[in-house]
């Protein structure tokens, strides 16, 4: 138990009351392999919507990273908001630890659902980023749009070297930092990932241990650093396929976790199907610190991609245009 009141729990229960009343609803799918996924999908699903995946990354759970954008894609999609293999309520008793098997684990369950989804946009935070690329190489026809957020999917195993491209380059230290079990080590991670970091050393150590217990999940500890050290085992981006879909990638000027380095390596390996998108003066946590150009930036993409294509509809929108304009401190890079 918490040593004091839990904050983060009241918090907890405000996100899931605020999921429910925007018409999802919690379920478990069990996959019959010892893995079982949980996910929020719509209570009705509306068959005119086209269907968009959120997923998670490392750090607070799937109702805290999602809970402040759901209002605003509520009214133009089914969504669809899972639990990572050991996070939330999802969990395996199956050995593989990649990316690939996260990705094939969440299209399953979709498509268990009693509508099954089997159609879909993907937009993924962080280490959810290297599973919706994975979605979107293993399952193309299913996988229509892309949003990788600061995600280093084109990373490769000789970055983590000494001299490479990482502030963190032991992958021990940074599974502590990035699955931390204590406040020192929660106050290190909120200085790198935020450019602007909020003054969590001012607060008690009982509300940070509360945050790390409630929020953060804290079983399965050892499964998700081991999730953190398969990602870049053996990485080379001559291995990594490249996907075909439109992909928007969005990435926090400042990014102290994925260097800023690997979104343009990652717009480059993509090609043209790829715009980039640099949010100025923000760092890995670009969603919380810069929420509404972040969501500006997904209706952009996502929402106005859409409308574009249901008939007549006046607007003579291409799709597949890239932004040429500043967004409220964002940065649109082409190269």
């Amino acid at each position: 138990m918490p040593a004091c009141f839990s904050l983060t729990e009241t918090r907890n229960w405000c996100y899931r009351s605020a999921f429910s009343s925007s018409g999802l609803r919690s379920t478990v799918s069990d996959l019959q392999d010892g893995t079982v996924i949980h996910c929020w999908v719509p209570k009705s699903p509306d068959p005119t919507k086209p269907n968009l995946l959120l997923i998670h990354g490392f750090g607070a759970n799937a109702l805290w990273q999602w809970g402040d954008v759901i209002r605003h894609f509520v009214p133009h999609f089914n969504l669809y908001v899972p639990d990572l293999v050991f996070f939330g309520d999802s969990f395996t008793t199956r050995p593989d630890r990649t990316e690939g098997f996260q990705a094939r684990s969440l299209m399953r369950a979709l498509q268990r659902q009693p509508s099954p989804v089997r159609k879909l946009s993907v937009v993924g935070l962080s280490y959810g980023g290297f599973v919706g690329y994975s979605m979107a190489a293993q399952f193309r026809d299913a996988v229509d749009r892309v949003v990788i957020c600061c995600s280093g999917v084109c990373m490769e195993e000789k970055d983590l070297k000494e001299d490479g491209i990482f502030s963190v380059s032991d992958l021990e230290e940074a599974a502590k930092i990035l699955v931390p079990q204590c406040p020192d080590k929660l106050r290190e991670l909120v200085g790198y990932a935020f450019f602007r970091p909020p003054p969590v050393g001012l607060l008690p150590p009982c509300l940070l241990t509360d945050f790390i217990e409630v929020s953060m999940c804290g079983e399965f500890t050892e499964e998700k650093k081991d999730l953190l050290k398969a990602i870049p085992k053996g990485r080379r981006l001559s291995d990594i396929p490249k996907i075909s879909q439109p992909t928007l990638i969005i990435w926090g000027e400042k990014d102290q976790v994925f260097p800023v380095e690997l979104a343009y390596r990652m717009k480059r390996h993509v090609g043209e199907n790829a715009e980039l998108q640099v949010i100025k003066n923000a760092g890995h946590a670009f969603n919380v610190e810069k929420p509404k150009e972040f969501v500006k930036l997904l209706r952009t993409f996502l929402v106005d991609s859409y409308s574009s294509k249901l008939p007549a509809s006046g607007n003579d929108s291409n799709p597949n245009h890239k932004h040429t304009e500043e967004c409220n401190g964002t940065a649109t890079a082409s190269h």
